[in-house]
C-alpha cells in the first residue's frame, strides 16, 4: 500500500514548500467561503438567475488579461513578492465586500467590480504560485508537489462551501467575508517567512515581446501544446457542471444536489490520496491522453443512465481520470520548461485550464436547450474522446514523451541539480 499512499516528501525536505502549501491551504478556505457568500448576497438582493450569472461572465476578461500579464511578471520579479502582494491585495478587496455588506444597501455593480478585481488578482498570483514550485522542489518530487498542491486545493473545494454555508445561514454575509479576511492575515503571516525568489539571472523586463517569447516557446514545444489542446477539448466538450441543477431534478433526487456537485471532486481525491504510484511513470503523455479519454467516455456513461448510484459512480470516475490528466500534465510542465519562461508558460497554462470549462459551461447549456439533457452530456462526452484521439494523433511527440529521456526533462534536471549544488548562486533562493 505504501506505493499508492500520496507522496509527502516535498514537505517534509522544503520548509519553504511547506509555507507556500498552508498558506494557500488556508486562505483558500476563506476564498471559498466568499466563493460562496458572493452569488448568495446576489441572489438576496435580486432574486434573479441573470444577476447571479453576471459576476461569473465579468471574471473573464481579467482572467485572460492579467493571467498573460501574471506570468511575464512572474519571470520578472520575486515570485514570493508578487504572491504576497496579491493575496494582500485579495485581502483588501475582501474588506471592501465586508464594508459593502454592512451597508443598509450594498451596491451590487460594487460586487461586481470586486468580483473582476479578483479574477485580475486571481491571474497575476496563479503563474507565480505554479512557477514557484521548481524553485522550492526537487526536480524529481515535482510530481508529488503537484498532487499535495491539487490535495490543497481539494480540500478548500469540499471544506470551504460547507463552513461557508454555515456562518452564512447561521450569522450573515459579513461574517463570511470576515473569515476570508481572517485567512488572509494567515496566509500573509505564512508567506513572509519564506525566503525569497529571485527571478532568474536571464530574466528581463516585463514587455510584450516578453510575453510574445513565452508564446512562441509553447507553439514550439509540439508537446506542451498537445496538453494544452487536449485538455481544452476534454473540458469544452464533456464538461456538465451547468446542467447539474437541472440534472437533479431529471434523476427525481433534487435532494442530491450536493452529492452531484462532489462525486467529481471525490474521484480526485482518491487519486491524490494514492498518488504514489505516478513515480513509477515514464510516459507521462500517454497517461495524459489516456486520462482524459476516460473522462470523456466517464462522462458519456453519466448521461446515459438515470440512476442516481451510476451518475454518482461515474462522475466519480471523471473526476479521477481528470485529476491524472492534471497531476501528468503539471509534472510535466514544470519538469522540462526553463526556470526564466516558466512564468509566462504558467499564465498560458492557467488560460488552456480555465477558459476551456467556461467555454464548456455555455457549450452544455446551449446542446441541452437545443436537444435534451441526456444528449448534451452524452454526446459531448462522445465528442470529447473522439476530439482528443484525434490530436492524440497529430501530436505523436507527447505520445511518445518521456520523462527519463526527454531533451528538455533532462535538461531542466541539470538546471535543477545546478540550483541545489549552489544555493547561493546568481538567480538562486535566497
Amino acid at each position: 500500500m505504501a506505493k499508492y499512499a500520496i507522496d509527502l516528501s516535498p514537505l517534509r525536505k522544503s520548509a519553504d514548500f511547506r509555507n507556500l502549501w498552508a498558506s494557500g491551504l488556508i486562505s483558500y478556505f476563506g476564498s471559498m467561503i466568499t466563493y460562496v457568500a458572493v452569488p448568495f448576497q446576489i441572489k438576496e438582493l435580486t432574486n434573479s438567475y441573470v444577476a447571479v450569472a453576471i459576476s461569473g461572465l465579468v471574471e473573464i476578461v481579467p482572467l485572460v488579461v492579467f493571467g498573460l500579464y501574471g506570468g511575464v511578471l512572474a519571470d520578472a520579479i520575486d515570485r514570493k513578492k508578487l504572491i504576497w502582494i496579491t493575496e494582500f491585495l485579495s485581502l483588501f478587496f475582501t474588506g471592501i465586500l465586508l464594508i459593502n455588506s454592512l451597508r443598509s444597501s450594498p451596491s451590487i455593480i460594487l460586487i461586481y467590480i470586486v468580483a473582476g478585481l479578483f479574477a485580475a488578482v486571481s491571474g497575476l498570483r496563479q503563474p507565480a504560485m505554479t512557477a514557484a514550485l521548481p524553485r522550492l522542489v526537487d526536480h524529481e518530487d515535482m510530481a508529488a508537489a503537484s498532487a499535495l498542491m491539487s490535495l490543497r486545493w481539494q480540500a478548500g473545494v469540499i471544506v470551504g462551501p460547507a463552513i461557508g454555508g454555515v456562518l452564512i445561514s447561521t450569522y450573515s454575509v459579513a461574517v463570511g467575508y470576515a473569515a476570508d479576511i481572517a485567512t488572509f492575515v494567515i496566509s500573509l503571516i505564512l508567506l513572509s517567512m519564506m525566503s525569497s525568489i529571485p527571478a532568474s539571472h536571464e530574466a528581463e523586463k516585463p514587455s510584450l515581446a516578453g510575453l510574445m517569447e513565452g508564446i512562441r516557446y509553447s507553439f514550439a514545444r509540439k508537446d506542451l501544446l498537445g496538453t494544452y489542446l487536449i485538455d481544452l477539448a476534454a473540458m469544452f466538450f464533456a464538461m456538465p457542471t451547468a446542467l447539474i441543477p437541472f440534472w437533479a431534478d431529471q434523476l427525481g433526487a433534487p435532494w442530491a444536489l450536493g452529492l452531484l456537485y462532489a462525486a467529481g471532486t471525490v474521484g480526485s481525491v482518491a487519486i491524490v490520496l494514492t498518488s504514489g504510484w505516478t513515480k513509477s511513470v515514464r510516459f507521462y503523455g500517454r497517461a495524459i491522453i489516456w486520462a482524459a479519454i476516460g473522462w470523456g467516455a466517464a462522462i458519456a456513461l453519466a448521461g446515459a443512465t438515470n440512476y442516481l448510484a451510476l451518475v454518482l459512480l461515474f462522475l466519480a470516475l471523471a473526476g479521477a481520470s481528470d485529476m491524472v490528466s492534471a497531476l501528468f500534465r503539471s509534472a510535466m510542465w514544470n519538469q522540462t520548461i526553463p526556470d526564466n519562461l516558466r512564468g509566462r508558460l504558467a499564465g498560458i497554462e492557467l488560460l488552456s485550464y480555465s477558459l476551456g470549462p467556461l467555454a464548456g459551461q455555455m457549450r452544455a447549456a446551449g446542446m441541452a436547450a437545443a436537444f435534451s439533457l441526456t444528449f448534451s452530456v452524452t454526446a459531448g462526452g462522445i465528442i470529447c474522446i473522439i476530439f482528443v484521439a484525434v490530436l492524440a494523433g497529430f501530436f505523436p511527440i507527447l505520445r511518445k514523451f518521456d520523462i527519463k529521456t526527454d531533451k528538455n526533462a533532462l535538461e531542466k534536471a541539470a538546471e535543477s541539480e545546478k540550483s541545489r549544488s549552489n544555493p547561493q548562486g546568481e538567480g538562486e533562493i535566497s
